[in-house]
């Protein structure tokens, strides 16, 4: 597929994802509005022609003092295209669920933890998402994810690479198999080797058949005003036409869907 038809394909499935969630998104050329000053970016990486996306939520499109929040996602499917619909459904359901949650504040799409409480972490409040768990052996790993609070285990690492003074999105990817296993930990979009490390130093379990999870945190500064983010969506729109937040395009992965272990092998070799 050609650059175009990939960010095509990307805009129209986040259209219907965003949709699930009671927004109406509209297409915008280098963008896909949302109410108010809210968008999703779409951000294009040389290694086209697979299966993943790189994703920015925009809560104050056109301001910098509000991040970006980007996240990037892979997807299964027999062809180019529903590899990509599959990975904007994946982000949606991770990502774009706790970005919601942060501006509904219902607990519908995610859960809050304070500075103070078990799950959370000193200096910011934590809402995360769903996890999505998913391969061979998923049961006892979501079982796991379930019963262990992450984010607590993670903090000391985290702590010094959230460089934004209000809010910061931190995705957690971890898995794999016995002897073969990943963890990554990406803040605002860029790996973070520290967290990495200490995510995969936990006992979340490795067995012999393939499992994956993917989960996202938004973490909001303690004492930050967070009314002027949770109120982006019912600010006036940006005037039609505004620059594009980054550029615009697809991330994408090699690896092919027909099994579950050539997709590990190719995430593996550089995701």
């Amino acid at each position: 597929m050609r650059a175009q038809e990939r960010l095509d394909v990307i805009q129209r499935s986040v259209v219907r994802e965003m949709a699930r969630f009671g927004r109406e998104f509209t297409v915008d050329g280098a963008v896909v509005r949302g109410p108010g000053t809210t968008a999703v970016a779409v951000r294009e990486h040389p290694d086209a022609g697979g299966g993943h996306v790189d994703l920015g939520f925009v809560l104050r499109l056109g301001r910098a003092d509000v991040p970006v929040l980007w996240d990037c996602a892979a997807g299964l499917g027999k062809t180019e295209e529903e590899k990509l619909d599959n990975a904007v459904r994946m982000w949606a359901t991770t990502t774009a669920a706790t970005v919601v949650e942060l501006l509904d504040r219902r607990g519908e799409h995610g859960d809050h933890y304070g500075p103070d409480r078990p799950g959370g972490m000193p200096g910011w409040h934590a809402v995360q998402g769903p996890a999505c768990v998913f391969g061979f052996g998923a049961g006892e790993l979501a079982e796991w994810l379930g019963g262990n609070h992450v984010l607590p285990a993670l903090a000391a690492a985290l702590a010094p690479e959230l460089d934004h003074p209000l809010v910061n999105g931190v995705k957690l990817f971890l898995g794999g198999r016995t002897g073969d296993d990943v963890a990554e930990v990406r803040v605002n979009g860029e790996v973070s080797e520290g967290a990495s490390a200490a995510l995969r130093a936990l006992d979340w379990p490795r067995g012999e058949r393939l499992a994956w999870a993917r989960l996202f945190v938004l973490l909001l500064a303690e004492g930050a005003d967070a009314a002027d983010v949770r109120a982006a969506e019912q600010e006036a729109p940006v005037p039609a036409g505004p620059p594009p937040v980054e550029d615009v395009g697809v991330r994408a992965a090699a690896g092919r869907p027909s099994g579950l272990r050539r997709w590990w092998g190719a995430r593996r070799a550089g995701r």
